[in-house]
């Protein structure tokens, strides 16, 4: 990897996989430049898309240019990585054939630590990135830049890239456009994130399974906490399969303080009962105050 080669600031960024997060990462990367007073190219593909996919989102979604070309797809300042996880995975073989040595090279998957790894075995300048955030409409036309706005984009290196200029650019753009970056290794984040991201996930399809005989009987209480259960599996097929001895930990150590509610309600313990749910109420209403606008 060679450091003084990496471009100085970001002028053109490619996006490879045009979806919810990756449309609207380019929308706000491009208004946060304009508040610069500064222009960015950006360029995308997407292999699911339709010539009327690519006249809308060039026409009125801001994508400068839709290319199918990889070699001018891949010749750009930051290349950003949008497909699922083991898709980025596949594609950073592309991104070494065609990508010039000074580019940079993130993704926004949900896991980092396998990325992470097959970056630096191809010796990329790789930095992994994970915005913090979504809603249930997926596809670029649910896309907005206010979608990132106030939300936590996770930064992951250990490749000694945290200070190059092209990386404090793309820091400072992702502020101007209201995110919050925040810096934790691959490895810490797919512990974090497998704890805070992928168990309530899985909680959440198994609470379905669990209940599916009298689903039709259930009220608004029951579909706020099963809300999870409409991810598709497409997504979570990738994010379990790279981040599974976290999330197996995860679903142990939760199977077990279920198992202590479920001898403190049979013994009628209300005193530890009641501790759980002043404790839940607590962290509830510091999660209210913190994404109150």
């Amino acid at each position: 990897m060679n450091l003084s080669m990496l471009r100085q600031r970001i002028n053109r960024i490619s996006f490879v996989g045009l979806g919810l997060i990756g449309t609207s990462l380019m929308q706000a990367l491009k208004r946060a430049a304009a508040v610069e007073g500064r222009s960015i190219e950006t360029i995308g593909f997407d292999p699911g898309f339709a010539e009327k996919d690519v006249a809308t989102i060039t026409g009125t979604l801001g994508l400068d240019c839709f290319e199918t070309d990889p070699a001018k797809l891949y010749d750009a300042d930051l290349v950003v990585l949008c497909a699922p996880v083991v898709t980025n995975i596949a594609l950073l073989e592309v991104v070494k054939q065609y990508a010039p040595e000074g580019t940079l090279v993130t993704d926004v998957s949900s896991t980092k630590t396998e990325i992470a790894l097959k970056a630096r075995q191809l010796d990329l300048n790789f930095i992994g990135m994970h915005p913090i955030a979504g809603r249930e409409q997926q596809g670029y036309r649910a896309a907005s830049p206010e979608l990132l706005e106030g939300r936590i984009i996770i930064i992951c290196s250990d490749s000694g890239l945290t200070e190059t200029s092209v990386l404090v650019d793309l820091c400072s753009l992702l502020r101007k456009a209201g995110c919050r970056p925040v810096i934790m290794s691959p490895e810490e984040h797919d512990r974090v994130y497998a704890n805070i991201s992928h168990l309530p996930q899985l909680v959440s399809t198994a609470l379905m399974h669990h209940c599916r005989q009298n689903v039709e009987s259930s009220g608004p209480g029951f579909a706020s906490v099963s809300r999870l259960a409409g991810s598709p599996w497409l997504i979570w097929r990738d994010i379990v399969d790279t981040n599974r001895n976290n999330i197996a930990t995860e679903l142990e150590t939760f199977s077990s303080l279920l198992a202590t509610v479920a001898e403190e309600v049979r013994t009628g313990n209300s005193e530890a009962l009641e501790a759980k749910f002043l404790e839940a109420n607590r962290l509830y209403q510091l999660l209210q105050e913190r994404d109150r606008p």
